[in-house]
């Protein structure tokens, strides 16, 4: 239970901050680009980049702290930073034919998702 919640801390902590985000990038970037997706997407895989590498040097045995801010702050920031982090995994382990699969069906398949889903709707 203990897990659970910090997770769900964590994930409203995150998606919070990308509501915010998003709001400030409205306010201040023309939006002919998805300033504020995009900043997210990329904050967020610089975010679990730096926890994931703070986890070798000094909260290796904490899972508390990977729950936290991996699986739930990066995770309400983003599910774009554990898309890459997956995809890295792949490439730690030579799987080279997995990860380019990996990526290009989550892009097109994601696209093509959004879509039916849209269109289910209308």
């Amino acid at each position: 239970m203990k897990q659970l919640l910090l997770v769900g801390l964590g994930g409203g902590l995150g998606s919070m901050a990308r509501y915010l985000f998003q709001r400030f990038t409205v306010n201040h970037f023309i939006q002919a680009f998805p300033w504020g997706t995009f900043g997210v997407n990329i904050i967020g895989c610089f975010l679990i980049g730096i926890f994931w590498g703070l986890s070798f040097k000094g909260f290796d045995n904490n899972e508390q702290w990977k729950l936290f801010l991996m699986t739930g702050l990066c995770g309400g920031f983003t599910t774009f930073s554990a898309f890459t982090m997956d995809g890295i995994g792949l490439i730690r382990e030579q799987r080279y034919f997995l990860f380019f699969s990996y990526i290009a069906a989550s892009v097109l398949l994601g696209l093509l998702a959004t879509f039916a889903g849209m269109k289910l709707i209308r």
